[in-house]
């Protein structure tokens, strides 16, 4: 795929700014060419959650969902990005029918690629049935826009990172492109000491949760794509990188990414802690990997032998 570099680019200066620290719409905004995006179902539009009133709860009136069209470069793409701020960009039933109904309409056009930008914490417990069936249904509409032969990318470096069913529909995705400040995982550090005990995991000690869920261990073990810097604009030219290499969907595709799981099963199964996995890949100080810069990990990185996570 080639992709056109004629038009003429945001101020630099704008995207530098933080993609943790900064909302999904000015993500959106600097993700994208300059006044490219047309949103979809937007705040005039007031379709809110009809069921957070009822246990008086306050509303968004985007329901914590942006979707819409724009251009990246000018290559025309759908993009969905959660509001991590506004209840953990939890799935409810208006947050997911807006991302299911863009999906499917990638899937009837074939042509566009979509981009998630995912900053959630799983499903909202008040709309917990209806966000559980809508999991399932973006999980299938990724599914069959791939087979339609649209990428479908995930970003993730949100505040929210990406849990619960955030984290299944990422494995769909075509790729993945995560920031150090960036967490995957289905079950969440709370939920995990919940139901296992402190002793398993305790939810209080960051530097386990990072090591064990954060960017930097999920590209090491190939769980994503890409490691990208905390910028918007590193976002920006990570996403374009991972459209123009993204490989048909098939069954080949699936079959290598079972592959790529049963090897990380049989290499770090008996493994107690992510320091343990990466001195396993042949990391000579992995102690050291959650003190290292961007610059430093990216080299070190490009080292290490680990499954090809692209191949799906």
């Amino acid at each position: 795929m080639s992709v056109s570099t004629n038009t003429a680019p945001q101020a630099t200066g704008a995207r530098q700014v933080s993609w943790y620290e900064a909302s999904a719409r000015t993500r959106v905004s600097q993700l994208l060419d300059e006044s490219s995006f047309k949103e979809f179902l937007g705040p005039q539009e007031r379709e809110m959650s009809p069921n957070l009133k009822s246990f008086d709860l306050p509303e968004q009136f985007d329901d914590g969902m942006i979707v819409g069209r724009g251009l990246i470069k000018r290559m025309p793409v759908f993009v969905a990005a959660q509001e991590g701020r506004f209840m953990g960009g939890a799935f409810g039933e208006v947050h997911g029918a807006k991302l299911t109904g863009l999906l499917r309409a990638s899937r009837d056009i074939g042509s566009i690629p979509v981009l998630i930008l995912f900053d959630t914490g799983g499903v909202r417990l008040q709309e917990a049935n209806a966000g559980e069936l809508a999991i399932a249904e973006i999980m299938r509409a990724v599914i069959e826009a791939r087979i339609a032969g649209v990428s479908v990318i995930g970003l993730i470096g949100g505040r929210a990172g990406c849990y619960g069913g955030g984290g299944l529909i990422a494995g769909c995705c075509s790729a993945l492109a995560v920031s150090e400040q960036g967490r995957i995982s289905v079950s969440g550090p709370e939920v995990i000491e919940t139901n296992r005990g402190v002793e398993e995991f305790d939810s209080k000690d960051r530097a386990l949760v990072w090591r064990t869920m954060g960017g930097k261990h999920r590209r090491l073990i190939g769980g994503t794509d890409a490691f990208v810097d905390d910028t918007i604009e590193d976002f920006r030219e990570t996403a374009l990188s991972l459209l123009a290499d993204t490989r048909p969907f098939t069954l080949q595709t699936l079959h290598e990414e079972q592959a790529r799981l049963e090897w990380r099963i049989q290499q770090f199964g008996t493994s107690a802690d992510a320091i343990d996995i990466w001195r396993s890949m042949g990391v000579d100080d992995a102690a050291a990997i959650p003190e290292m810069t961007y610059a430093q990990f990216t080299a070190a990185a490009q080292k290490i032998r680990r499954p090809n996570h692209a191949a799906r």
